[in-house]
This record gives structure tokens, sequence and C-alpha cells, in this order.
């Protein structure tokens, strides 16, 4: 430490030798939440900057995928707060009527009761007491990733203000005929005993059986296959192709169906595929979707033989059976009246399981509610083609349009108690009236509520606008909405996405909820595999933050995040994300102890070394390049260029490059030390949309002001010098190629070499003491001999390696690391030029051995030139 440091030391705020995340994460936070830096005013006159949460469950924790997408989104607002925006991240948290109510009713289990041991009201009041209890851990682990969301405005999809809008909008939709009810084939979850939408089917690969039976008797006969044997007793029909020559004679006609006193018609069909299989489809419209169309297209009676639990209702010896059970039964049935034909097993094929509980789901005819989609999906699909709203990245468009242009009607009421109650009253007689939050229900004997609640995704649609006041015209409403941008996963592009742009379009007169979407991947492990329990390849975020700071994790998210794409994340890369977040703590320390301030002007460009107008020209071009990542949705690439600037070009060639000066003292350092401490203030800003923690603490130490959270985000000054960029760069070349030459001849970084440069006239001359200094080189003294010269950069550097290295050993050294170079490189060429070889071998395995001999070339190269530029032994 020289003199003039530790004068600076003295007046100079000091900063602990090590970076504890754990000692300054919870408390800087808190001091962020009270101060209410992150509170939006409607009354402002800042231009608005508007996100929504995606709600996490309020059953769900902090999983990776959440720590990912909250720190792109706290990235984005922090950004935008510096930059002046009255800026909401709107919090709140998704009621998730299926999750809850299987978590509050494994309670009840334990107790040895059910929901309906309470009843509906009693049960939905023990909901409610287990959320204000237990739920919504999540936001407390929010508070550990630092998230900068409102909580002065959270928000929950049952509370009353969004229960009120949910109420309106249904009303609205009912009344002008875009929800009905009606008898439809759905997803039944016989766990859970509710429909599930077909979005929120899990497909996978089951290993099951494939039967196949024969219908019919004599030249009447027909042969079909089926992987659900159990449904065959609720057959009402044979489909064939009307194009079918095999079987035009059958068609009209009626069949036997085995096991019961049933016949069934053969009926002709366009949907068969006459290729596939023997051309015969069993027709089962209460419990297959397609054979529902078919069945509605030839009026065919639609039998259900499984109850809501998936129990067999069909009187005679399979009644009372579950489904499973019952397939055996009667697969075995059918064996011993000699219709069994062939059977595979195993037989694997892609079955539907409910998202939430895994359950096999089953087809089922069902009277539900339903949303007639085909107004609202050509809405949500022309906004985005008139520029409305922006996809980003922009091949997702396609995908975008292919699902809203393709859209189903959508079956929006649930058969659970926990939710929102469908706002329908049903008479005596069959009425139905749909009733608004400032109505009256029907009165009177007969009358009672639908028992249904709505799909937990009706009232999220709701939420870019229900967060905000609406259906009232409040002054949130009109300063937020529409939100900016939406920033999710792109497996929620039809969850979620599609619905809130249908909601958001109808209910806001052509508004759209965003005008910007941006898709981001999943989340993966290090090999890039999904995660998952089952796998055991998931990690908790907490952990890691707890080992490593949330810095260092939402800094490794970002760096991983390109758009669109998946994220593989490994722990490794949250310890290299630490260790930058030290290498900033250590620099800035550094830079502190040696008078850095950002108090008065910034010298004139006259006034500073070509280092520190080198620095500032870097500075302002990465501010650019930063800024339009930025607006591009580049997270990954912002960080990297963060990355790569503050770590190479500032702490280890600027901060380096400038010892010397600040060492040397005088006017000339405090120059430098006014350039350090100007280009520290900057890199911290914009490192702390990325990194909040660790930026506050050294900015505002170094500062001495408030928060760097309030603080302006930086602007590019326009200052180009490259003129300097060049001269630095001269500087970087020689040193690098002065390290690799002593590497390659085994010194060890710090030993000291005697040297002479020769850089009389170029523009290295001044750098001279800087380039001595990272080198490690000593003036040549008497006796200086060189034993290698290295012309570079317009100059040379002569070096006497003779008191440094044993010749003799290093000779030896490098002549056997060349024999083995070139005895690989006889062996590769011997099996290149062998034609019996090479007319046999894979192509990638060819191609290997030429890549080895070029490796061996380039090796017997560079050890050739290393035995020349060395001294006789």
């Amino acid at each position: 430490m020289t003199e003039n440091t530790q004068q600076q030391t003295a007046t100079t705020p000091e900063l602990p030798t090590q970076y504890a995340p754990a000692e300054v994460e919870g408390k800087l936070y808190e001091r962020w939440v009270e101060r209410g830096y992150f509170e939006a005013d409607a009354k402002s006159e800042k231009p608005a900057y508007t996100v929504v949460i995606p709600p996490p469950n309020v059953t769900g924790s902090l999983h990776m995928g959440h720590a990912f997408e909250h720190t792109l989104i706290d990235a984005l607002t922090r950004r935008k707060r510096m930059q002046g925006f009255e800026t909401l991240w709107q919090p709140g948290m998704d009621h998730a009527g299926i999750a809850t109510q299987n978590v509050v009713e494994r309670e009840l289990a334990k107790e040895g009761k059910s929901r309906h041991d309470l009843g509906r009201e009693a049960f939905v009041e023990r909901v409610w007491q287990w959320k204000a209890e237990s739920g919504g851990q999540i936001q407390g682990q929010m508070r550990r990733l630092g998230e900068g969301v409102a909580w002065n405005r959270d928000r929950f999809t049952m509370d009353e203000g969004l229960s009120r809008a949910v109420q309106t909008v249904f009303k609205r939709m009912y009344d002008e005929g875009l929800i009905y009810r009606a008898e439809r084939i759905i997803n039944w979850c016989p766990r859970c005993l509710t429909a599930i939408s077909d979005i929120e089917v899990d497909y996978q690969d089951d290993e099951g059986e494939l039967v196949s039976l024969k219908y019919g008797e004599g030249d009447e006969t027909l042969i079909v296959a089926t992987t659900r044997a159990e449904t065959m007793l609720g057959d009402t029909a044979v489909a064939v192709h009307p194009d079918d020559e095999r079987y035009a004679h059958l068609i009209g006609k009626r069949i036997k169906l085995p096991l019961t006193d049933r016949s069934i018609p053969v009926v002709a069909d366009t949907h068969v595929d006459p290729e596939f299989g023997t051309g015969a489809v069993k027709v089962t419209p209460a419990h297959d979707p397609n054979d529902f169309a078919i069945g509605q297209r030839h009026g065919l009676e639609s039998i259900e033989v499984l109850n809501e639990r998936g129990i067999i209702t069909v009187h005679g010896p399979f009644e009372g059976l579950d489904r499973f059970e019952a397939r055996s039964a009667i697969v075995a049935a059918l064996r011993a009246e000699g219709r069994i034909v062939a059977e595979k097993r195993p037989y694997t094929h892609s079955v539907g399981h409910c998202s939430r509980c895994r359950t096999t789901l089953e087809p089922r005819v069902s009277l539900q509610w339903w949303v007639k989609v085909a107004p609202l999906a050509q809405a949500a699909g022309d906004a985005v083609r008139d520029g409305r709203v922006a996809i980003h990245p922009a091949d997702m468009t396609q995908r975008y349009y292919d699902w809203v242009d393709n859209m189903h009607d959508w079956c929006i009421s649930r058969q659970l108690w926990w939710g929102h109650r469908i706002p329908v009253w049903h008479g005596p007689n069959g009425e139905m009236v749909a009733v608004g939050p400032d109505e009256q229900p029907p009165s009177g004997e007969g009358w009672s509520q639908d028992p249904d609640v709505l799909d937990t995704w009706f009232s999220s649609g709701l939420w870019p606008f229900s967060t905000l006041g609406w259906p009232e015209q409040t002054p949130d409403l009109a300063k937020f909405y529409s939100t900016d941008v939406l920033v999710t996963g792109y497996d929620l592009m039809f969850f979620w996405v599609a619905r809130m742009m249908m909601f958001g379009l109808y209910t806001m007169d052509g508004q759209p909820p965003f005008r910007t979407v941006a898709f981001h991947g999943m989340v993966r492990d290090e090999f890039g595999k999904k995660m998952s329990k089952s796998a055991g390849n998931t990690v908790n975020p907490l952990d890691w933050m707890d080992a490593y700071g949330s810095d260092a994790v939402r800094f490794t998210l970002a760096r991983g995040a390109n758009p669109g794409t998946d994220v593989p994340i490994g722990e490794d890369w949250v310890q290299a994300s630490r260790n930058f977040a030290n290498k900033i703590w250590n620099a800035t320390r550094f830079a502190l102890m040696n008078g850095a301030t950002v108090e008065g002007e910034l010298p004139a460009p006259e006034q500073l070394t070509a280092v520190d107008r080198w620095i500032l020209s870097r500075l302002n071009k990465t501010v650019a390049e930063v800024d339009a990542h930025y607006d591009d949705y580049q997270f990954a690439k912002l960080s990297d260029a963060l990355y790569h600037f503050a770590w190479d070009e500032v702490f280890d060639w600027y901060v380096e490059l400038s010892k010397t000066t600040y060492f040397a003292g005088g006017e000339q350092a405090k120059v430098s030390a006014r350039v350090l401490g100007e280009v520290l203030d900057v890199t911290l800003r914009l490192l702390h949309p990325v990194m909040p923690f660790v930026t506050e603490e050294l900015w505002t130490t170094l500062t001495g002001r408030e928060s760097v959270v309030v603080t302006q985000w930086p602007a590019d000054s326009g200052f180009r010098d490259e003129a300097a960029e060049r001269e630095i760069e001269l500087v970087q070349r020689v040193v690098t190629e002065v390290r690799r030459f002593r590497s390659d001849q085994g010194l060890q970084p710090g030993q000291k070499v005697p040297a002479q440069l020769e850089v009389t006239g170029t523009p290295l001359a001044p750098h001279e003491p800087a380039i001595r200094q990272l080198l490690r080189l000593q003036p040549a003294g008497d006796g200086f001999q060189a034993t290698a010269t290295l012309p570079v950069a317009g100059a040379s550097v002569a070096l006497d390696l003779s008191g440094a290295i044993d010749v003799a050993a290093e000779r030896k050294r490098l002549a056997k690391d060349l024999a083995a170079a070139e005895k690989e490189k006889a062996q590769a060429e011997a099996k290149l030029g062998n034609e019996a070889f090479l007319a046999k071998a894979p192509e990638p395995v060819v191609g290997k051995i030429r890549a080895r001999l070029s490796a061996a070339e380039s090796d017997i190269t560079r050890i050739s030139a290393q035995l020349e530029t060395l001294p006789p032994a």
C-alpha cells in the first residue's frame, strides 16, 4: 500500500474485506420496501410502465422456474424505474382451485373427515382459514430474491374486487350468448371429480394392451381393436369408411354386440381411416371424443357405462368394478366366448393424465358450461396481426396463430367447491338466470345456484385489468392499462396468454392487455434435462441463495435467458456468478482505497490519459449495447456484455493499467480516480437490475447517495475515442503475447524477468511502465543477454531467461512433448493414408482422426517455436 493509498483510506468509506450476501440482502430489501420504492402512483405525471406478475398458485413455493421468470421481470421493471417511468409490477396469487381443494381435503382426511362431512359453506371457510395460515409461502421467498413488486397492491383471484370482475364478465358474456350450457364430451378426472380442460391434460406413453375383438356372426362379422375393452359395454355402433368396399354390404345393417343383449348398427363415416387396422372402429359416444362426434352426426344413442369415479354402472357381472378391474374381467369373458382375435401386450400408447394428481383421465359426456371462443379467438389473432401486440421472439408468432385460429370452445365449469361459483340460478321449471354483482338472485321455492365453480384460468384471464380495479373506471386502470409487456413461459401461451388476450380485448373495447409478449423457455438441469422430482434433478433456488447469495442465482438465470429457448443451469455456473459478485466487491473496495470518487465534474478529454479515454469510450459503447439488448429482451446477451465489460475491461485491464498512475500520486492520479469513480458508478447502475443487492451496497458506499434503486439509469453520452481504443488494444496485444510466451516457457506468473522494450516512437511508449508492471519485467541491467526477442504490435520485447529457467530441463521437456506430437501425427497420417480404412470407417470417426492430425501439427509448430527461442543448454 502506498502513502497515497493510506491517506485516501482515512477519508474514504471502507468495505469489509469479503462480501457476505446474508448480511446485506435482508436489510436492504426491507429498506427498499419501507421507503416505498416499489409503489406506483396513478396520479404521477411520469409515463407509466406496467407488468403483471404471472400469479403463482397460493399452494406453491418458489421453484427455479419462478426464480427465472421473476428475475427477468424484476430486471425490466428496475431499469424502467431508473429511467423515470412510474413503474408498477403488480403482484398477486391465484386461488388454484383444484390444487388448493386437494390440499385441504388431504388435511381433512388426516382428521378422518371429507368435505361432505363439513358441507360446502364450512369447507370453503376451512380453505380460507388454510390460506390465512399456510398459503402464500412463495411471497416471502420472492422477497429473498429481491423482487421489486408493489406489495401494497397485492391481489388474490378470490378477493372481493376480482370476484366482482369475474361475475361482471360472466354476466355480460352469458347475456350476449358467448357463455352457454351444453352436454358434451369432456376430460374427467375420477380422482379430483371434476372436468379438466384440454390444455390441462398431460399426455404420456403408458404400457397397456391392444385387444382385437370380433363383433357379429358369420358373414356379418367385423374386427375392431381397442385399448379400453371396458368401454365396449357402451358401444352403440361400428363405423367404417363409406368407400371401403370390404364393408359395403354391412352398412346400414345391425350386428350383435358381445356380452350384451343388444345389436348395434354399422354406419359409414369419413372419419374412419380404411388403411388403419381393419378399417372398422367401435363407436362409444359417451366415452370417446371422436366417437361422440360420430354419434352426433348419426344420431346414435349415448350410453354411459362409467360413473364419475370410473366404476362400471351397467347391470350385469361387471357392475361395481373399477374401470381397470373391469378391463381385465371383460377381456377374460370375451376370450371365453371366442371373441378375442388378437392380443398385444405390452402396447405403448399415449394416455391423458390429470395435470394435478396424475390420475388417468376418462372421456365422459357431461353437462358443462362453455365459452363460445370463435369471435374472441378471432380478435386475439387480429390484435397480433395488426400490430397492437408484438410477440417476442417473432418465431413464436406462428405458433400463437396456430392455436387461436383453431381453438375449440372452452369448458369453464369445474365440479369443485373452492373457486368462483357460477353466478347462474336455476328455477323450478328449467329457467336459468345469470346474476351480476349488483343484482339480487331470484328467490322463492325451487330456485338454487349452479353448484359448479369456474375454471381457475377464467379469473386469471382477467388479471391485467381486474387487478387495476375493473369493472370500476379507476385512476389505476386509466394510468396502467394496457400493460407494457407480459413475460411468461412459452408453455403458458395457451393456458393463459390467449385467454388474457380474448378477455382483455372483449372487455376493454379492443384495447389489448399488453403491448408485447416476451416468451422465455423452461429451466432445465445442466445436462438439458427437464427438472422433475421423479428424476431427482430438481433444485430449490433458496438453497443456492443461502450458499451463494441471491445475486449469484439471479445473474446465472439471466445470463442463460435467450428468448424462447430452454435454460440449462448447474451449480458450477452459480458458483461462477458468485465469483463475479466477489470480483465486483473487491475491485470496488480497491478503487475506494485508492481514492475513486464521483465528486465534481468529469475532467475534459484532453486532461485524461489514453487509458482513461479508452475505458470511457468502451463504457459508453457498453451502455448503448445493454440498452439495445434490453429493448430486444435479450437478457443473456446483456448479461454477457456486462460480465465481460466489468470483469475483463474494467477490473482486469483498466484497474491494472491505472495502478502505476494511482501509485505515482499527483494530479493525474486524482484525475484517474475521478474516471474510475465514474466507470464504477455507471457499471454498478448497469448491473443493478440483474444484481440488485451487491450493487446497492457498493453504489451507496461509492457515491454516498440514497439508493441505486431510484437513481437515474445511465445514458450513452456519445463520447467515443477510437484512437484510444486502438492504442490500448496494442497494449493488450503486447501483454497477452508476452504472457503466453512466459507460460510456454514454464515461468510462474509472478516471476520477474529482465527485459528490454523497444517502444520508442510507437503508441506503446507512454505505457511502458504499465506494461512492465503487468508482465513482471525488470529493467535490463549489466550482463543482460537476450535469450528471446518477441516482435509484437510494432514493438519488440527482448527477454533474458538465462536465470529464470533451467534451460536443459526445459529443452528435455519440450523434446519429449515434440516426440509425442510427431508420433501422434504419424499414426493419424497412417490411418488417413489407408484406403481400406477410409472405405469402411464412418465419417465421424474419420473426422476425429483428421482433427487429431491437425492438433498434432499445431503442437509440433508451437513446440518447435518454443525450442528455437531457448538459449543453448
